[in-house]
């Protein structure tokens, strides 16, 4: 690799690292990098959306970064390359990539002026200052040399002076090299700024009040098998996919949440007055549409908030009103039906999960949970403000983007044992998983052995109509290889259907199915 080239993508690497410890004086603004990736995600998330979280899972938005700074330490590897040709076009480029930096920093809802001109001029200048550096440093204090055919005085040198090319590289190795250590050491102390976590402040200052209601596990309600997914998930287990590149810090200090729209008295609320309302605590199964049949992206948690309805009679819902608008810190909207919350669900404004207030990965310090709507309808994290609309009036952020404008949860059903690839004797051996229709509740869970009878599976407890349930059934497995299914019935008489569809634009539905070997 030629060392102009070198020389852009370490100056590419240094722009990255100060334009981020420069937007790191801002606790909640984005990154330079994080404001982009965000743009992209507005833009072409929709149609990447499924195929990102089919790949990546819960890892999706760290591939998009890790995809970005590949990216941009390409382009400044090939701008340093281009530099032989004329060393101007790295100042073009690097000026452009400043120019689209600040552009979505300040079309990003968290960023400013005040701190978007300086961060990109402090990215750009450091770039170009390293990049000029790197190229001059090659011969300094070497004898004069004179330019043959476009060649640098260093290549004259090197093939003048016996050794001189050797001990020139292996200098611009070694100061490119400490550029590229302190580049990534000035990012990682952006980062460290960056981290500090509002959340785990908040826990030493503020108790979580003792709830007026409480809907309990039962003791026995998880089914005691190795392997089977646990009722209660665990908080650091649990899925998170959301639009947000870089997660919002929100000060709960002075953090409010908004009523507005529709209601006869609009009125704030801080985080004081919020924890000092009547709580309830639940245990409610939440579940992400963009779940395949027989993924992972939905889990059961023990939410503490206060009750939607709570906050909307406070305010005074007008006639008319027929849709909810949740907002974010961040600008990302989500709407359901006004009249759902006279159906029996659980609707929460939530600050605490399983036991503890919220993790800012989770929604911190406020969010709306509510069973059996998908999260894209329904579930806003860092919320700001609830909106009353009508149905006509507002979309949802992902409505525009080509999925359905409503999204109740559709009831699934999942084969966690025998685990994918397993092998194993035949005989006796148990078959288990979970179901979930979340606000109406599982009557019955059916397991099917290839192409014979329905049988009966046995299902555990659960604490509510809101949650999953787990479910087994012993299986007399003879040697060979078999195809397992499993569907469940809704306390309606639903049957789950067999139809297969894909998760966009309102759900995956069909029944589950696995494959395994007895020998």
């Amino acid at each position: 690799m030629r060392r102009e080239a070198i020389s852009g993508l370490v100056a590419a690497a240094v722009a990255l690292s100060l334009g981020e410890l420069a937007t790191a004086a801002s606790a909640s603004g984005p990154s330079l990098i994080g404001a982009v990736g965000d743009a992209f995600i507005d833009q072409w998330g929709a149609q990447l959306k499924d195929l990102a979280v089919a790949i990546f899972g819960t890892n999706h938005k760290l591939a998009l970064t890790i995809g970005m700074l590949t990216i941009a330490l390409s382009l400044g590897l090939l701008l340093g390359h281009l530099r032989r040709r004329n060393r101007w076009i790295p100042h073009i480029g690097f000026l452009v990539a400043a120019a689209i930096g600040l552009w979505a920093y300040l079309t990003h809802p968290m960023g400013s002026w005040g701190l978007g001109l300086p961060a990109t001029a402090v990215a750009a200048g450091s770039g170009l200052i390293t990049l000029r550096w790197l190229n001059t440093l090659r011969w300094l204090n070497a004898p004069a040399a004179t330019v043959v055919n476009d060649r640098n005085p260093a290549e004259v040198m090197a093939s003048q002076i016996p050794g001189a090319g050797l001990a020139d590289r292996r200098r611009f190795l070694q100061v490119s090299g400490g550029a590229l250590g302190g580049a990534a050491a000035v990012a990682l102390l952006g980062l460290q700024i960056r981290g500090r976590e509002f959340a785990s402040e908040a826990r030493r200052i503020w108790q979580i009040p003792r709830a007026g209601r409480r809907v309990n596990v039962p003791p026995g309600v998880s089914v005691p098998m190795n392997g089977i997914t646990p009722y209660i998930t665990p908080t650091e287990d649990f899925f998170r996919i959301d639009t947000a590149l870089r997660i919002p810090r929100v000060n709960a200090d002075t953090w409010k949440l908004r009523i507005t729209g529709m209601v006869d008295q609009p009125f704030e609320i801080n985080f004081e007055d919020l924890l000092s309302m009547e709580a309830i605590e639940e245990p409610i199964t939440l579940q992400c549409v963009s779940n395949e049949v027989g993924g992972d992206l939905v889990g059961t948690a023990v939410w503490q908030g206060v009750r939607l309805t709570d906050l909307l009679e406070r305010a005074g819902i007008q006639p008319g009103a027929t849709q909810i608008i949740g907002e974010s810190v961040d600008d990302f909207t989500a709407g359901f039906p006004t009249e759902l919350l006279s159906d029996g669900r659980s609707a929460l404004v939530a600050y605490a999960m399983n036991g503890e207030l919220l993790p800012i990965q989770h929604g911190f310090p406020a969010r709306l949970v509510v069973s059996g709507l998908y999260g894209y309808v329904s579930a806003t994290k860092w919320l700001r403000e609830i909106r009353l609309t009508t149905w006509e009036a507002e979309d949802g952020y992902w409505m525009p983007r080509g999925w359905s404008k409503e999204g109740p949860v559709k009831m699934a059903s999942r084969i966690d044992l025998p685990r994918r690839g397993e092998r194993f004797q035949a005989g006796t051996t148990v078959v288990a998983g979970i179901a979930l229709a979340p606000s109406i509740g599982i009557s019955a869970v059916e397991v099917q052995v290839d192409d014979g009878p329905w049988e009966t599976a046995n299902l555990g407890e659960v604490a509510s109509e809101h949650t999953w349930v787990q479910w087994w059934w012993p299986w007399e497995a003879a040697s060979g290889e078999h195809l397992l299914r499993v569907r469940a019935i809704d306390t309606n008489g639903l049957v789950q259907t067999s139809e297969s569809a894909s998760p966009a634009p309102d759900g995956a539905s069909g029944w589950h199915q696995r494959r395994v070997s007895v020998s």
